[in-house]
């Protein structure tokens, strides 16, 4: 491929020289959309120089533009096909954890079908306590109130009043 460029090139070389030292008091008349021109033959020349690097800076473009368009169609077509695999990996994932949901017990036997709700941090779920407060007789005496910062009653029996004081430092 260098060999054939050096080539073309030196037969450019040779043409531009052949047209430059031929006689240039000869024209010739040139009509371009109802005009004539008269030119030299080295004028010539070079108004075809530049009407094929034109026409070569046009081809470039369109090269350029094409070969552009099928990166992005490639580019593309790649990220449909990893879509499709994530999509075929997510549904066989989910197949399989239906078919794990279909051989593990029942909702109803496991307790950790529903949130566990647990403000006070006593261990409890507090739906289950109040259910069972519910439940209970209240009598007027058992009513305590208890702080909400107070995380839990066995602070307050085993530590007394320096294990109070320990957290705080």
């Amino acid at each position: 491929m260098v060999l054939l460029g050096l080539l073309l090139v030196l037969i450019a070389a040779a043409a531009v020289i052949e047209v430059s030292v031929n006689d240039t008091a000869n024209t010739m008349p040139i009509t371009v959309l109802d005009r004539t021109f008269n030119l030299s033959p080295f004028e010539l020349f070079i108004a075809g120089v530049v009407t094929a690097a034109v026409f070569v800076a046009g081809l470039l473009l369109i090269t350029g533009g094409m070969r552009r368009a099928a990166v992005k169609r490639r580019r593309l077509r790649e990220a449909r096909l990893a879509e499709r695999d994530r999509v075929s990996r997510l549904e066989a994932e989910k197949r399989d954890l239906e078919r794990r949901l279909e051989t593990t017990p029942t909702a109803s036997t496991t307790p950790t079908s529903t949130p566990k709700v647990d403000r006070d941090g006593d261990g409890v779920d507090d739906r289950t306590e109040r259910a069972e407060q519910a439940e209970r007789p209240t009598a007027p005496h058992n009513r305590l109130s208890i702080p909400a910062q107070q995380s839990s009653s066995d602070q307050l029996v085993a530590g007394g009043r320096h294990a109070a004081d320990d957290r705080r430092a």
